[in-house]
């Protein structure tokens, strides 16, 4: 078996990697060159001369400066921290709650795995426009609107304005991520010693006392796990923020903002799009791994 590994490692480790290279760390690399360049998508234009040439049309950290006092990536940047902050701290209390209750459940505890996993199978766009159906028909018309079952109108129109859509991304996402978070808590329940429990109850400590000083901190590696994911996801989110409200309402995140950015310029500036896209990759890798090192120092400290 050993001989086997050795003569085929690095032919299959190679067609990784050549597949690496070419489709995230060669672009990765031209979209960085290219956010220091004036690029108009199809030609270079700079001091008002066109040119094909990505050498002769470099504008130094122009772009990046333009990126920083736009308005609208201002906006959906500020837009995203307030998104993300919510949305990963519900995820969690919602995820951690569901595994707690069906490590509980002795009978079909497997059938509600799988219902509430369900969700984070659906595409992005295609749960996007589920929701916005929800939101807009069965929430504005038939649950809570004037002539609903219930009048709530904290409830009604969840795609239109600035905080409500907010609220309804969170919703949405909670949804589709909470179920695959449950199943890492329910792994790291699972890998909990019983005789802790067993030793804590012989000394007398209540329920929530087992919860604050021995669930938590043997979680503390699924912790880990799942801030990272949730961090990461709610950051990269787009496609339920397009299906949602198409950025509407000032409710563009960042990866919508990038993406709308040609458009927004007159010719597509396609340079300050990369500007902020390689922004946009600096401030991911800065929150996930300040994340995952504070974390794991905290599985260390417990």
């Amino acid at each position: 078996m050993n001989i086997y590994y050795k003569k085929w490692f690095f032919p299959l480790i190679g067609l990784a990697f050549i597949l690496f290279l070419t489709v995230i760390l060669i672009p990765f690399v031209v979209g960085v060159f290219y956010s220091f360049t004036a690029w108009k998508g199809t030609f270079f234009f700079k001091n008002n001369a066109l040119t094909y040439n990505p050498f002769s049309a470099i504008v130094g950290f122009d772009n990046y400066i333009a990126a920083i006092n736009n308005e609208k990536f201002c906006n959906a940047f500020l837009y995203t921290i307030k998104f993300t902050v919510i949305a990963v701290i519900v995820i969690n209390i919602v995820a951690l709650v569901f595994a707690l209750i069906l490590t509980k459940i002795n009978q079909g505890a497997g059938i509600f795995r799988t219902v509430f996993f369900m969700p984070n199978l659906l595409g992005g766009l295609a749960l996007g426009f589920i929701w916005k159906f929800i939101f807009e028909i069965i929430f504005s018309k038939v649950f809570f609107g004037p002539d609903g079952l219930i009048a709530i109108d904290a409830l009604t129109n969840m795609t239109q304005g600035n905080f409500k859509p907010l609220l309804a991304l969170v919703i949405l996402v909670v949804w589709q991520m909470a179920g695959y978070m449950m199943l890492i808590y329910i792994t790291g329940l699972n890998n909990i010693p019983t005789d802790l429990y067993e030793a804590a109850k012989i000394d007398g400590a209540s329920n929530f006392q087992q919860f604050k000083h021995i669930t938590l901190p043997m979680l503390a590696p699924a912790f880990t796990i799942v801030f990272f994911l949730t961090l990461a996801s709610c950051f990269k989110l787009l496609d339920q923020n397009i299906a949602l409200t198409n950025g509407a309402f000032d409710t563009r995140l960042l990866a919508l903002q990038i993406l709308r950015t040609p458009s927004d310029t007159s010719p597509p500036n396609y340079g300050q799009a990369q500007a902020q896209a390689v922004i946009f990759f600096v401030l991911i890798a800065i929150v996930t791994l300040t994340q995952v090192i504070l974390t794991k120092r905290k599985e260390v400290e417990m």
